[in-house]
């Protein structure tokens, strides 16, 4: 196991490196660079642009900037924002929360109620429950995650029950612990819901296929020859064996807590990193769009490391490292 984590380890350095110059090299072969639009401003001079081209090496080749860029990575300093003026980690680390919350509230949505309506759709495979619940995954899984925000957001302004975007409602720092905990709750309903909506109906209808199949086995039929009451063999065998599969991409979903949804948190006016790229994108920012990039890379290798550790622990037969 041991050695099967040092593999995986170098592994994932060597993938973070590639994709970290893969996205250096994107943003520097599109044309036009930040301080194409600072030389257009009259009251700054040209001295300072060039101050700032030689502070970061932007004159260099690319290979020599990647360099530097990776050394002050590795001291804990992710570069400069030149668009908002501030060291890139500040101004990630203050949209960081707030991306996280909404994510970990989506998953945590997603996965409590898809596992339970995949496993009773497939108990009731074959009816009308199931054929119903069928048609709804299918609808909520071809439907925009925007498109439906902002229908959310048209019904929510007819009725008026929650508030129709941001995080907080004015007067925030004033109200109570509580009273700010169920703000921020009113204000997550919405882009909370719609992340969920098309993964629900997603994962739903694997666990469903994946209980019919596991039901469908020998060992089933075996275990209810023996007198098994039907509860065990559903939730204890059944249930064990069909979850595997969706170990998998729990890792994959654990890599999505901090990327959010750029769309959701604009339509839905969410202050989290979806904005923040795309306007570090726009403006030619890089070094905010390689910092959340790699916080990203970082949290999708970690999640493919969490998924093989816990496909240990679901199942028994599978052994990192056992000599044939």
């Amino acid at each position: 196991m041991i050695a099967h984590l040092l593999r995986r380890l170098l592994i994932s350095l060597l993938l973070l490196a590639a994709m970290s110059f893969l996205t250096f090299w994107l943003m520097h072969a599109t044309p036009g660079n930040f301080f194409d639009s600072l030389k257009l401003n009259p009251q700054i001079s040209a001295q300072t642009i060039a101050d700032y081209e030689k502070l970061y090496h932007l004159k260099d080749p690319l290979v020599v900037q990647y360099g530097h860029w990776l050394l002050n990575v590795c001291r804990g300093e992710f570069g400069y924002s030149f668009y908002y003026n501030v060291p890139a980690g500040h101004i990630i680390a203050s949209r960081l929360w707030n991306t996280f919350i909404l994510s970990l509230t989506s998953l945590l949505l997603t996965w409590g109620l898809a596992i339970p309506l995949g496993i009773w759709a497939a108990l009731r495979h074959g009816r009308m429950a199931d054929g119903v619940l069928s048609f709804l995954s299918f609808a909520a899984f071809s439907a925009p995650p925007f498109f439906l925000a902002m229908l959310l957001l048209y019904a929510v302004s007819q009725w008026g029950i929650l508030p129709l975007g941001g995080m907080h409602s004015a007067g925030y720092d004033r109200m109570p612990f509580v009273d700010k905990l169920i703000d921020v709750a009113r204000h997550l309903v919405i882009p909370a819901v719609v992340l969920s909506l098309a993964s629900i109906a997603s994962l739903q209808r694997l666990m469903r296929g994946n209980m019919l199949a596991q039901l469908r086995q020998q060992y089933i039929l075996a275990a209810r020859a023996k007198g098994l009451p039907e509860t065990e063999v559903i939730y204890r065998h059944a249930l064990r064996n069909a979850f595997n599969p969706m170990v998998t991409l729990l890792g994959y979903e654990f890599a999505s807590l901090l990327s959010g949804a750029a769309l959701v948190e604009i339509v839905c006016s969410w202050p989290g990193l979806g904005m923040l790229m795309l306007t570090a994108v726009r403006s030619k920012d890089v070094y905010v769009v390689m910092a959340s990039m790699l916080m990203g890379g970082v949290l999708l290798l970690l999640g493919n490391l969490l998924a093989d550790f816990l496909l240990v622990w679901v199942d028994p037969r599978i052994r990192y490292g056992a000599k044939k």
